[in-house]
This record gives C-alpha cells, sequence and structure tokens, in this order.
C-alpha cells in the first residue's frame, strides 16, 4: 500500500448512503480520516482516524500536522464541510480551489451574481429577506417563480409559485428549511426565473482548469410545488455526454465561477433556450449518483481522489449498463413501525432493495420536512426499458408499515 498516494478525507458522514465512497477509495488511496464523531463502521477502511472540528480550517491544519501520515492531497464529499476543507487546502499547500471559488458554489446568491459578471447565460434571481421582498421580486421577474433557500442543496427548501400569496407561502417554507453546518445569510431566499425542461446533473473533475464529465444522470422529482428529489437514472447511451451546448455551459459555469480543481455537481434544466444552470455544487454528487456512475461503468469517486492528490483523472470509459435508484416515500405523514423487502417482487435488473427507515422514525412531508425516505430500490442492467420497468412499482418491492 505503501506506493499509493495518500489522501486525507473529511468527514464520513451516514454508513447507508456513504460507505461505497470508502470502499471505491480504499483499493487506490492510503486513506487517513478527520472527523468530528468517533469512528465505528470506518475504522476498516482507513489506516487511522483523527477526530476533529472539521468545519475549522485551523483546526483541521493543527491536526494534520500532528500525523505521521503526510498527505498528497485532501477530499470532502460533505457540503458543509466543503469551504473549511479548501481553506485547509491552501494552508497546506496541497492541491485544490481557490476557497473563494468554492465558497461561490455555496452560496447560491453569490453563484449568480459571479456568473451574471462572466457573462454566462442564467435565469433572472434576486435574493431576499422578507416575504413583502420576495413578492416584489417575483412581480419584477414575471410568474411563475421559482423560491429556493439560498445555501441549502438536494433540493430543500425549493417551491414553484405562480401567484403573489403562493410566494408568501413558499417564502416562509424556504427561509425554515435548514440542514446542519449550513450557514445562514441575511438574506437567505432566492425568488428566481422558472426554468422549464428536464432537469440533469453533473458529476465532474476539474484539473487545472479542464473540466471532465464523468456522470450524467436525469432526475425525478415529485411533491410539487416542491421538488424533492425522488429519483435518478445513469444511462450508458444518453447523447448529453456528446451534447456540444451542454458542455460549453458546463466549461463556461466553471470557468466563471473560477473552479480550477477538484469535484463538481453541476445542475442544469435543459430548457428550449438550451441549457441553464440551476446550481454548481463543490464536491461529488450525493443521492448515490456516483454509485450509479460505478455501477454503470465509471467511477467519478476515484477520479475526485486522484484529482485531490494532484494527479490526472482516469479517462470516463463509456458506459456500459443503465443504473438507476428511486427513493421511496410514504403516501402521508407518518411513523414507521417497519419495513419488508419482498425478493419475490424483484424483476430481473434489480440490484438491490432497502428499508432505510427504522422502527420509530416519523417521515413528514414538505414542507414539514424533507427527504422522508423510508427506503430505496437500485436496478442496474443493460436494457434501458427493463430497468425502467423493474423501477416502475418501487413501493411494492420495499413495503412500509406505518401508524
Amino acid at each position: 500500500m505503501t506506493e499509493h498516494p495518500a489522501l486525507l478525507l473529511a468527514g464520513s458522514g451516514d454508513r447507508r448512503y456513504r460507505e461505497y465512497i470508502l470502499a471505491a477509495l480504499r483499493p487506490h488511496f492510503r486513506l487517513w480520516l478527520l472527523d468530528s464523531v468517533e469512528p465505528t463502521w470506518q475504522t476498516e477502511h482507513v489506516e487511522g482516524v483523527t477526530v476533529v472540528d472539521t468545519r475549522d480550517p485551523d483546526a483541521l491544519s493543527a491536526a494534520a500536522a500532528k500525523l505521521e501520515f503526510r498527505p498528497d492531497g485532501v477530499l470532502t464529499y460533505d457540503e458543509s464541510l466543503v469551504t473549511a476543507v479548501a481553506h485547509f487546502a491552501r494552508q497546506a499547500g496541497l492541491p485544490g480551489s481557490a476557497p473563494e471559488a468554492v465558497q461561490a458554489c455555496r452560496d447560491k446568491a453569490a453563484t449568480r451574481a459571479t456568473l451574471a459578471e462572466a457573462g454566462v447565460p442564467q435565469p433572472a434571481s434576486r435574493p431576499v429577506a422578507t416575504a413583502e421582498d420576495a413578492v416584489a421580486a417575483a412581480d419584477a421577474i414575471g410568474y411563475p417563480v421559482v423560491v429556493k433557500a439560498r445555501g441549502l442543496a438536494g433540493s430543500l427548501g425549493v417551491l414553484r409559485a405562480d401567484t403573489a400569496e403562493q410566494v408568501d407561502g413558499a417564502f416562509t417554507a424556504a427561509a425554515g428549511a435548514s440542514w446542519p453546518g449550513v450557514p445562514r445569510y441575511d438574506a437567505d431566499v432566492l425568488v428566481e426565473e422558472l426554468l422549464t425542461g428536464p432537469e440533469i446533473s453533473v458529476d465532474a473533475v476539474v484539473e487545472n482548469g479542464v473540466c471532465h464529465p464523468m456522470v450524467i444522470a436525469r432526475k425525478q422529482t415529485g411533491f410539487e410545488p416542491f421538488f424533492e428529489e425522488t429519483g435518478h437514472t445513469v444511462d450508458a447511451d444518453d447523447p448529453l455526454f456528446e451534447d456540444s451546448a451542454l458542455l460549453d455551459q458546463l466549461d463556461q459555469v466553471h470557468k466563471g465561477i473560477g473552479f480550477t480543481h477538484g469535484a463538481t455537481h453541476t445542475e442544469f434544466k435543459l430548457t428550449p433556450r438550451g441549457p441553464r444552470l440551476v446550481e454548481i455544487n463543490a464536491r461529488l454528487g450525493g443521492d448515490f449518483i456516483p454509485r450509479l456512475g460505478i455501477l454503470a461503468g465509471t467511477d467519478p469517486v476515484v477520479a475526485a481522489a486522484q484529482v485531490a492528490v494532484g494527479r490526472p483523472p482516469a479517462a470516463r470509459r463509456p458506459l456500459r449498463r443503465t443504473a438507476a435508484i428511486r427513493f421511496l416515500y410514504p403516501p402521508h405523514d407518518c411513523e414507521v413501525t417497519a419495513t419488508t423487502v419482498h425478493p419475490d417482487r424483484f424483476g430481473p435488473t434489480v440490484h438491490e432493495a432497502l428499508g432505510t427507515a427504522g422502527p420509530g422514525t416519523k417521515l413528514a412531508l414538505p414542507p414539514r420536512a424533507y427527504l422522508a425516505r423510508y427506503g430505496h430500490v437500485i436496478a442496474v442492467g443493460d436494457d434501458h426499458a427493463q430497468v425502467t420497468a423493474d423501477l416502475a412499482d418501487a413501493g411494492e418491492i420495499v413495503e412500509l408499515h406505518s401508524v
């Protein structure tokens, strides 16, 4: 193992959703974990762990300085840690983008302002601090609009509004949405022009300013007027990898932000006017999107780590399969008593079916809560139509029992 690059990993997350990342990295890198919690499952994947305040760049630097483990780079996939890790990388002289560029990805208002100055086509967008300001912004932009939380990701606190009254309610819901470790702003909500068309995401790695798209996922959403993410599909035959308009927008966004080195997860709407940016995140995608890429035939996780240690990323392999996930939501607010997986209901491409909410878990739908999932089903296969068919009744595969 000594010939493998040495990689610091900041933050580990929930085992159910993140262990696959450590498992993907382990054969190729020597890993040392910097985490804010005492390790349990993580220890089998890493050489060691240091418990530290991962949101404090100085604490990260002090902890790393005490190690005999000499890192070639640092990586995080935790949205709340990306800015602190960027500052730490700069202090330590490790590869990475400027912290200012990473922060511009974290703050959606800064993203819009920076890209507007760079001349990148975008929807009209205004940060607001009050419901009255939100209504005034929507009146100026023109209905319908999207109201969203300024600093969140994963479609949390994002709503469509068609009238001034709906904007008022949407502001309250967006302003009330939160996630641990995510900063708040004086003008904490954005009102934006509604983009129409299919939504996609691109997981990419950037090396010395050159953007390499690795995984393109087509997104499913639900619970209108919210945009709760209910599924993703990564397709081996997706023509978007050769779409010059999308690739041009991806390049313009990264250059406009000044993001020159690292991994990104960028979301677009494919509008009648061409691809338009929804948001950019300075990390790998969540919701198992990188895992879908691995299952379909290319590995964005290892590519992200290669760039993090200053090595060129392995070339994206043409995808060989379709991989897709459907997240399972209850029909109404409830408390979980059990989940039952029915293997007899698996189609030929079902790869994994899990109940992820244990007994006693309270699930509430938007706007009372977000990501109220009780399970998921993943399907992988050579036949796109068969994968889609096997996920059509995913809720019958993992049955929810609740009160």
